[in-house]
């Protein structure tokens, strides 16, 4: 089993205010893991916590057996870790095609050029939406060019909070199934804080339930799936 991030004992949050209490995670590579839990559990917090951007209290944070705990946001990233916020996780007022390249400005133009290519393979829509401005496009549009977003930087893993909020269902399956063709054949690390626990348990390999900023359940996504009182009590899953 090869992991590729690991977490130990992490307690963090906001300033005074704390959020998280003892928290282990690892993460497989080329998995889709899963935080699923009631609203407040500390979910999101847990992924700002990889990303560097609350404040750490304890604990430690290895990216491919490195230590990356004091590591600045961006240091993440040139490690090839992204990060998908629920908000504000487009430029509204920039078109698709200002908004990809955004993502690439490290790069010089030949080598933007191959990897926006490289992601419309991926995304073979937004070849049509290039010249629109982003707020031009619906919410489901919008969260897959936000992981289009990502995919320009050719990340190992990506952490992604609540990607089908206030979608529809029909629109939210089809984000659902372009997450698992990220796992499946762009080999890419997937961390995911999703909101609809049964179907995230669903596609996922591995799951992590937090009630209260505590770990309550680690294990495979379909064993909380269809664990008889956990679903029920902490995520709605009728029985």
């Amino acid at each position: 089993m090869d992991v590729i991030l690991k977490a130990e004992d992490i307690h963090a949050g906001y300033g005074k205010i704390h959020v998280l209490f003892g928290v282990d995670i690892k993460v497989v590579k080329n998995s889709i893991t899963v935080i699923v839990g009631p609203n407040g559990s500390g979910k999101s917090t847990l992924l700002k916590t990889l990303h560097g951007i609350t404040t750490l209290y304890k604990g430690r944070i290895f990216f491919e057996r490195k230590e990356i705990t004091r590591l600045k946001p961006f240091q993440r990233a040139r490690l090839g870790i992204a990060y998908m916020p629920q908000l504000n996780n487009v430029f509204n007022n920039m078109s698709v095609r200002e908004n990809l390249l955004m993502a690439a400005y490290l790069l010089d133009k030949d080598a933007a050029k191959e990897r926006l290519e490289e992601v419309l393979q991926i995304f073979p829509f937004l070849r049509d939406y290039m010249n629109k401005k982003a707020y031009q496009m619906s919410g489901g549009e919008r969260q897959m060019l936000a992981l289009a977003i990502c995919m320009m930087r050719r990340p190992k893993m990506i952490l992604i909070d609540e990607p089908t909020s206030n979608l529809a269902p029909k629109i939210a399956t089809q984000v659902f199934d372009k997450i698992i063709q990220l796992r499946d054949e762009y080999n890419t690390t997937i961390l995911l804080v999703e909101q609809n626990a049964k179907k995230a348990l669903e596609i996922s390999d591995y799951a992590y339930l937090l009630v209260n900023g505590k770990t309550i359940y680690e294990g495979s996504a379909d064993s909380l799936l269809n664990h008889p009182e956990l679903g029920r009590m902490y995520l709605g899953l009728a029985r």
